[in-house]
């Protein structure tokens, strides 16, 4: 049975050998289970590799005339794009001391001539399967970890703490969540913020931010960071006016409705992972203690934020600030803070 890398979608697998006739046995072999794409020298195969969306698989012959199989996989592991492609070498060549340098620089496995299909068969599947876990792996690391994070962990193994100058901060927290919890069904109520906070996910992704973390009903996101943007405070307002519609609309058509207060900050972080048994990757720093204070003592269904991000806005962007005045803030003292309307 073929592993599926993606729901109802073939793999593709790049097949590599300058024998018309090896090539031929090949792609005979696996394109009733695959998308197959061939190629008889290693530039033709290396643009192909290097296209969007790259090969799952790559089946690479090692004595090639000019651009051997040696060459190419170098070029494959050293580029970005297809560094994790698997590649299995197909070899004439029975030396254990070739088929050590061919897993040194970075092949997955290798497969001798003449060809067994069976053998091509399995070892094939082996790595699609291999491929597929990863990817899963990868999609779930990337609902807990920004990009440039995992891409650290992955190449070295850990990934520093950075400092970020400036950025926006927003919470969002759940009006009158524990009395709604205990009317609810517990798997009611888990069906409900897992839905509710994937909604989040979506609008948080739709402006450039980055979720860090939802504590019981509370939900904490960031934007600005970990790559920057000029306009952080905008997008982080676009979110928490987002959030806000969401639950409006959702409340309409829904046989629970939430309510929700929604603050935001902007100001300098440090982001990193903590722990060593789990990746937890969090963001510290004041700013983040007055967002979390502003969110408190905002008012339901609606976004407030401070004078900082206030002034971080362009006057052009669509939005209107209503002054709530100075505004206790437990730790703080009195901060001015807006509520923030669309235009």
């Amino acid at each position: 049975m073929i592993h599926p890398l993606l729901p109802d979608e073939e793999p593709t697998i790049l097949v590599v050998d300058d024998q018309p006739a090896n090539l031929d046995v090949i792609v005979e072999l696996l394109r009733p289970h695959y998308r197959i794409k061939a190629a008889r020298d290693g530039a033709r195969a290396l643009a192909i590799a290097r296209s969007d969306p790259p090969p799952d698989l790559i089946l690479l012959d090692v004595v090639m005339p000019g651009m051997d199989g040696y060459e190419l996989c170098r070029r494959l592991k050293s580029d970005p794009r297809t560094r994790d492609v698997p590649v299995i070498f197909l070899t004439a060549l029975h030396d254990e001391a070739r088929e050590a340098a061919c897993l040194d620089m970075g092949a997955a496995d290798f497969i001798t001539k003449p060809f067994n299909p069976a053998v091509v068969q399995a070892r094939v599947r082996t790595q699609l399967a291999l491929v597929y876990e990863r990817r899963l792996s990868d999609r779930l690391l990337a609902n807990a970890l920004p990009a440039r994070v995992i891409d650290d962990l992955k190449r070295h193994g850990h990934s520093p703490p950075r400092q970020h100058a400036d950025v926006s901060l927003l919470f969002i927290d759940m009006i009158d969540f524990t009395h709604t919890a205990g009317r609810l069904d517990p798997a009611v109520l888990m069906a409900e913020l897992s839905a509710i906070f994937a909604g989040f996910d979506a609008i948080v992704e739709r402006w450039g931010g980055q979720p860090i973390k939802s504590i019981g009903d509370a939900y904490f996101c960031v934007c600005g960071m970990p790559d920057p943007y000029p306009d952080h405070a905008r997008r982080i307002i676009e979110i928490g006016l987002g959030f806000i519609g969401f639950l409006l609309d959702r409340n309409r058509t829904h046989p629970h409705a939430w309510e929700a207060r929604v603050g935001a900050h902007s100001g300098p972080v440090i982001a990193g992972i903590v722990g060593r048994t789990r990746y937890l990757y969090d963001v510290f720093g004041d700013a983040v203690n007055v967002a979390s204070r502003v969110e408190r003592a905002s008012w339901p269904m609606r976004l407030t934020v401070t004078e900082t991000t206030r002034q971080a806005v362009d006057p052009d962007d669509p939005f209107d600030f209503v002054p709530r005045g100075p505004v206790a803030l437990k730790g703080k003292g009195k901060l001015p803070l807006f509520f923030v309307d669309r235009r």
